[in-house]
């Protein structure tokens, strides 16, 4: 299970006094509000940050994290990724998953025959949408309900799925 959670991306710099633009990966971009530290990962380290403070413009969160004063301090991190440590990221709802926890689990059907791996979520307006990469290379799209996910079991790292007819 990751340990690490991305919640948004840092676009471009947003002034001179040292904020950023970050494009939010998280499904709640005012989680940001409650975030008081993230890590910065620059693909070599990962450094901790402190927030100061957090507004939203458009799509995305405009963050300025503390100590750091200009521009030329933060301009070097353009596309890096901002993370959480799982401790610190939105506590889980009731049939609720983390995606990172579920993207390389086991799909199997109700009658327990191997179907494939979920390769990706995706979000939508209704419900989510799994991708499914079946045993023999084809790309099935799942609809998130419980007509079709029967159980999760991120520890066991599967998932059993109902597949209904006309879905394949």
């Amino acid at each position: 299970m990751e340990d690490r959670f991305q919640v948004g991306v840092i676009s471009s710099t947003h002034g001179i006094r040292g904020e950023v633009k970050v494009f939010p990966t998280t499904d709640d971009a005012a989680r940001f509000k409650a975030l008081k530290n993230v890590l910065l990962d620059t693909g070599k380290e990962q450094i901790a940050l402190e927030i100061e403070r957090v507004k939203f413009f458009k799509q995305f969160v405009i963050v300025k994290f503390k100590g750091i004063d200009n521009i030329n301090e933060i301009e070097k991190y353009k596309g890096k990724s901002l993370l959480v440590k799982r401790e610190d990221a939105v506590p889980l709802e009731k049939d609720e998953y983390y995606v990172a926890d579920m993207i390389g689990m086991d799909v199997v059907t109700e009658d327990g025959q191997h179907f494939g791996k979920l390769k990706d979520v995706m979000p939508t307006g209704a419900n989510d949408v799994y991708v499914i990469m079946t045993d023999d290379g084809k790309e099935v799209l799942f609809p998130a309900i419980k007509q079709c996910i029967l159980d999760v079991n991120v520890k066991e790292g599967q998932m059993t799925v109902h597949i209904m007819e006309g879905l394949l």
